[in-house]
This record gives C-alpha cells, sequence and structure tokens, in this order.
C-alpha cells in the first residue's frame, strides 16, 4: 500500500505541529508546502528538509491525496473551492470558515467535486474522549444530567500563539479558537443541540474579540448544557469539559487529564492505556476504502452554526 500523500497551505504553529505528525507517521508523506509568507515557508522547509511550492498553483500539481489547510479562518472557503475544483480531498484547520455562510460555500463545492473532506479536530483522536465515549456506551455514567464546557484565559491571545489575527473580533476569539473542539465533541457524543441563551461581552475597541461568554443549551434528547469562558483574568489557563452522570462524573481538564468521580468521593485521575486510531490514520484509511472515524464539513458547518451565534 503506497504512503497517503499531503500538500499543506500555511506552516504557522498548528501548521507546524501537522508537519511533525506527518512526518512521524509511517504510511504518510508530504509533497509540499506552501506559505505566503516567505521567510516562514524557507525556515520550514530547510528545518525538516521538505519540498516547497512557489505558488498554489504549483502545489496542487502536485497530485497530493490531501491537501490541508492551515490559514486564518477568512481564506478557508476560497482555498477548498479552488482545491475542490482539482479534485483533490481537503483537511481543514478549525473552524471550517469565516463564518456559516462561507461554510455552506465549502459544503457544496465538496459535495460537486465528489471529494472527501476532514476536519483537525485532534481532542476526537485523543485516548481521554475514547474513554469517554466507552463509558457513554456502557452507561456506566448513569444516566446524564449535565454537560458543562469551563475554560479561562489570563492572557488572550495566549503568549505562544501571537499572530496578526487570532485577538480580532474578525477572525480571532477564543470562541472561533477553542469552543470548536468540544463543540464538535459534545456533537459526536450526545448528537444535536440547541443554544437556548447566551451572552457574550467585548471591549470597547470593536477591533478585538471576545472576553468572555456564557450559555445555556440542550442536547436533542433534553441533556442541560452550559458553556462558561472568560479571559484576561487573574489565574492560570484552565480548562475543564464535565459531564455529570448519577453513577460518576467523568472530567477531562486541560485538554487530555482524565478524572473520574463517584457519589461522595474525591476524583481520581485515570491514565487511559487504549490508544485510538489518529487523524492520520482515518486519513489514510478513508482513501484505501477502510472505515475511518472523519469529522466531514457537514459536520463542522454544524460547528459552524453554533459558533456564529455564539458571537452575536
Amino acid at each position: 500500500m503506497s504512503k497517503t500523500k499531503f500538500a499543506l497551505i500555511g506552516t504557522g504553529i498548528v501548521g507546524e505541529r501537522i508537519i511533525n505528525q506527518i512526518l512521524a507517521h509511517a504510511k504518510c508523506e508530504i509533497v509540499s508546502v506552501f506559505d505566503e509568507n516567505k521567510k516562514r515557508l524557507m525556515e520550514i522547509s530547510a528545518k525538516y528538509q521538505l519540498p516547497v511550492s512557489e505558488t498554489l498553483h504549483d502545489l496542487l500539481q502536485t497530485e497530493p491525496n490531501w491537501v490541508y489547510i492551515g490559514t486564518p479562518p477568512v481564506s478557508h472557503a476560497p482555498l477548498a473551492e479552488q482545491i475542490a475544483k482539482h479534485g483533490l480531498n481537503i483537511l481543514s484547520e478549525k473552524p471550517l470558515a469565516h463564518n456559516y455562510k462561507d461554510g455552506m460555500k465549502m459544503v457544496k463545492s465538496a459535495v460537486t467535486a465528489n471529494i472527501h473532506t476532514a476536519m483537525h479536530f485532534p481532542l476526537m483522536y485523543s485516548p481521554t474522549i475514547h474513554s469517554l465515549k466507552t463509558a457513554l456506551s456502557t452507561a456506566s455514567l448513569g444516566d446524564i444530567m449535565r454537560i458543562e464546557l469551563h475554560t479561562y484565559f489570563p492572557n488572550w491571545p495566549r503568549k505562544w500563539q501571537q499572530n496578526p489575527w487570532i485577538a480580532s473580533r474578525e477572525q480571532g476569539g477564543f470562541i472561533r479558537e477553542i469552543f470548536p473542539h468540544y463543540l464538535q465533541v459534545m456533537y459526536h457524543l450526545f448528537g444535536d443541540l440547541t443554544i437556548s441563551s447566551h451572552e457574550t461581552t467585548y471591549p470597547e475597541n470593536k477591533e478585538l474579540c471576545e472576553t468572555g461568554v456564557t450559555a445555556l443549551g440542550r442536547t436533542k434528547s433534553g441533556i442541560p448544557i452550559l458553556l462558561n469562558s472568560l479571559s484576561g483574568i487573574g489565574q492560570e489557563e484552565y480548562l475543564e469539559f464535565k459531564v455529570f452522570g448519577t453513577k460518576k462524573v467523568m472530567t477531562i481538564k486541560n485538554w487530555s487529564e482524565l478524572w473520574v468521580s463517584e457519589t461522595e468521593q474525591e476524583a481520581i485521575q485515570v491514565f487511559p492505556t487504549s490508544q485510538p486510531e489518529s487523524l492520520l490514520d482515518a486519513c489514510h484509511g478513508l482513501i484505501n476504502g477502510q472505515e475511518s472515524l472523519i469529522v466531514p464539513f457537514e459536520e463542522g458547518l454544524k460547528v459552524q452554526g453554533w459558533i456564529d451565534q455564539l458571537l452575536k
């Protein structure tokens, strides 16, 4: 079986993480990278000994199996439409697009071209989410009473994530950057959901992104949802995703820590031993006719709708 070939558009912090994952995967390889920031492109090319394309047109001629879009959200739709016209499968960063309207264009172009699509939601492929999914399928948590997401940031943008757009109201903010991961997990685990009310706060500077949000909602089956986030506060960064059951409560802290508590007992940290398939495993399997866990653009569009709602 030949290796799955990737071409990458965008070599920022997350793009470099993807590069490292591909290079470490025995069944995947990189055939080209492109970035409008030529200095960054040359740095990445030299660091990892990667072939570069001088233009987007050149990259699309390298015949990759997947083209990764790792650029700011406003550019996702026009790039996806161009890639789809070449009949190439697309792996996109989250959020899917700048807004729901652009996301619809991406879905439509992919359907018209009859290509595969996937979203980069790494949390979906983590051992913690796999453990939570198993617990839900076996009903070991009992009846699910509530789902909560709490995210707190002393600084936004985070110190390691400084770029021209991540703090902007037009494209940045933690609702676009952080919430999609967890909204997608909620959708995958519990089905469709509805946001019934929310309050989003913004600074006086209209160029800057949100500083806080609180929202209430429900899953299709009626489970209450609470979303709560705040930035610019005097504490360390902290993320907590909780699923409350009548028998157990499972909590994922800071992306990867899994904690479990039972009635009148302190929570204990659990260390999952199973390693589910990775996103790259799924991308490789999908084009080779295997059943794979992929988050398609249609699912990304669902998440985009909730993001747009929270940003209003």
